[in-house]
Parts: C-alpha cells; sequence; structure tokens
C-alpha cells in the first residue's frame, strides 16, 4: 500500500473532488447519473465527485494506493464503490472552487475505487464545523480493476440514504 494522501480538506457543500484530467465543467448531475450510490459521482471521464457530510469545514481525506482490493473494512460507517480511468497517470485532490490542489501519482489505467466514511450523519446535523479538528472522516482506496458498475457496499446514516436516493432517481439524458 502506497499512502497518496492523509491530511484535512476544506470543504463546501458537501463537496471535494478527485480531477482525473483538468476538465470538469461543475455539474454535478451528470457525475452521479446512471448510478446506484451518491456519495462518490464517477459517471463523467473528468472526475471523481466525493460528497461529505459536513456542509462547510474541515474534513480528513486519506487516499491509498493498492496493488489489488485490500479488502472491505467494516469498521466504516459508508462504503461505496466506484470504476474510473485515470488517463494521465496522475490525479489531483481538490477542495471546493479551487484552482490548485494536491497532486498524486498514479499509474495510467483502469482503477476501482473505494470511497468509506466515518460520523457522516453527525457531521450533517453539524452542518458547519470551525474547528481544525474534523468530525467527519473518509478514506478512498484505489487498485488495478477493470470497470464494473457502481456498489453501494454499506451504509447507515440517513444523510448516506438521502444520496443514494437522489442518484438513483436522476434521469438518464439523452443525447441528440
Amino acid at each position: 500500500m502506497t499512502e497518496l494522501f492523509a491530511g484535512n480538506v476544506e470543504v463546501q457543500y458537501g463537496q471535494a473532488y478527485i480531477e482525473l484530467d483538468g476538465s470538469f465543467d461543475g455539474a454535478m448531475d451528470d457525475c452521479f447519473v446512471g448510478q446506484r450510490n451518491g456519495l462518490c459521482g464517477a459517471q463523467k471521464p473528468a472526475i471523481l465527485f466525493l460528497m461529505t457530510g459536513l456542509h462547510t469545514g474541515i474534513v480528513g481525506i486519506t487516499i491509498n494506493l493498492f496493488d489489488a482490493d485490500p479488502g472491505i473494512d467494516e469498521s466504516w460507517e459508508e462504503i461505496v464503490e466506484v470504476s474510473f480511468q485515470a488517463p494521465k497517470g496522475g490525479i489531483t485532490l481538490l477542495e471546493w472552487a479551487a484552482d490548485d490542489g494536491v497532486g498524486m501519482a498514479v499509474p495510467a489505467g483502469s482503477y476501482r475505487a473505494r470511497y468509506q466514511g466515518r460520523a457522516m450523519q453527525a457531521a450533517n446535523e453539524l452542518n458547519t464545523n470551525i474547528d481544525d479538528i474534523p468530525l467527519d472522516s473518509y478514506q478512498l482506496d484505489l487498485w488495478p480493476a477493470p470497470s464494473a458498475a457502481d456498489h453501494i457496499v454499506k451504509q447507515t446514516s440517513t444523510v448516506a440514504a438521502y444520496w443514494h436516493d437522489w442518484a438513483s432517481r436522476l434521469p438518464l439524458k439523452q443525447k441528440f
């Protein structure tokens, strides 16, 4: 395992992002349309769209790169999985509306991402965290894998249930 990032991230609107190719247009719905999970949007090739329980403030995020599926850690309260492509051999962690982020080297290729959260409900109820210590924390585990449908592995909070329901109801867009 390689730890790519471990630290605090400032979120607004409960959002953080993993930029894959530098061309995200900001269309949140497009990241989730066609998915069952509403916590990690992977439907646009440019980005992984990460939802947090906290609306505004500091959250803890760890990003790990593995050679193979590390297995599920049941101590996490919320767990979802998505597939994505890293076309350029690098990814960037971005805060909301940030121009610059934290770049991380990963080999170009197809990946599975497991996004996990703790204290999401408590953070959602708090809404805004003005402390330097995060209430909710998240971990994004990445490993090479062929593409597969998104999957809700574990859901315990009402805020996660809300986002899963929201994503599952998004209308498919017609292309002309």
